[in-house]
């Protein structure tokens, strides 16, 4: 199967067919899957070199001239490292871009902590007015590619892994999907962690929701979701932990409740081994999320059945 990060160029290609206003904007990193978009659009798709400040601030002055920049490189280059200019250059003079990052929390093990970033999704929660998209699948990358490039003129960040579950969920771009329900507590799963759930709270009577657009957060569906399986929510995120767990004492703040957010651990791993490996040590295997769930929802949690 190919990988979310496979379809992007291909799927960004096609649009730059369909609309005049897209623009590309890439540091080197990607620059090969855009060879045909280059030779077919050069005034739409600029290669600035590794210089990812200017990699933001060209995009923000495309879009200051009306056109529709989908900017891409790694997220520690996307995010951190340029993040004066994603603040004013897009936020403060009140344009957007559609920002595709690659390997994030621990994509790329062999790249080191430099081309890792589990904090990106946190470091964007302190600006205002981003959409988040978490995608799970290739087919569900290739869903909010198009609707985050069709979002008019929003910010909207897309976090592409070459993690992925085995089977696509119909996303629309806004709502958590239900894809497990039970009674004794809320596992929220986010984008390719949702197979790992499932597996982890197999037997556990927990309602599994599903997230891959994780801001604007759908306080509205975790909220319908306490209704029937309790107060106790788990968030299981593939970047920094405790991301969200804001967002869900906002959705339920006149209701007693309880959150656990787990996700990317703060302590650095200098050891970089495999993705398995860094899954495990941050406790996002199967295993170690049973446990962690498990523990949480002790007393209400029982199995199926019984």
């Amino acid at each position: 199967m190919d990988t979310m990060r496979d379809r992007f160029a291909p799927v960004v290609t096609r649009l730059l067919d369909e609309d005049p206003r897209i623009a590309v904007v890439l540091a080197e990193i990607g620059v090969d899957g855009f060879s045909e978009a280059f030779r077919r659009f050069p005034d739409r798709v600029v290669n600035v070199g590794i210089r990812e400040q200017l990699l933001v601030g060209a995009a923000a002055g495309m879009a200051l001239t009306g056109l529709r920049p989908v900017v891409h490189t790694f997220a520690s280059f996307l995010v951190e490292r340029p993040f004066e200019q994603v603040k004013l250059d897009l936020g403060h003079q009140g344009v957007g871009a559609v920002l595709v990052s690659a390997a994030a929390s621990f994509d790329w093990p062999a790249g080191g902590y430099t081309h890792m970033a589990p904090g990106d999704v946190a470091l964007l929660d302190t600006l205002d007015g981003w959409t988040v998209h978490v995608p799970g699948h290739p087919d569900e990358a290739e869903a909010l590619l198009r609707h985050a490039v069709g979002a008019g003129d929003d910010k909207v960040y897309v976090r592409l892994s070459v993690q992925s579950n085995a089977q696509a969920v119909a996303v629309d771009g806004e709502r958590f999907r239900t894809v497990r329900e039970g009674r004794s507590g809320v596992v929220v799963a986010v984008g390719p962690l949702l197979d790992t759930v499932l597996e982890a709270t197999e037997g556990l009577d927990v309602t599994v929701l599903y997230a891959t657009t994780v801001r604007p957060f759908d306080a509205a569906a975790l909220r319908r979701a306490t209704e029937t399986a309790g107060s106790d929510v788990v968030l299981v995120e593939p970047y920094l932990a405790g991301t969200s767990t804001a967002a869900a004492n906002d959705a339920l703040a006149d209701v007693p409740h309880r959150v656990l957010g787990l996700g990317v651990g703060r302590r650095e791993l200098r050891r970089y081994g495999r993705i398995d490996e860094h899954a495990a040590a941050h406790g996002l295997d199967s295993r170690s999320l049973r446990e962690s769930i498990g523990a949480f929802v002790a007393g209400s949690a029982v199995p199926v059945g019984a």
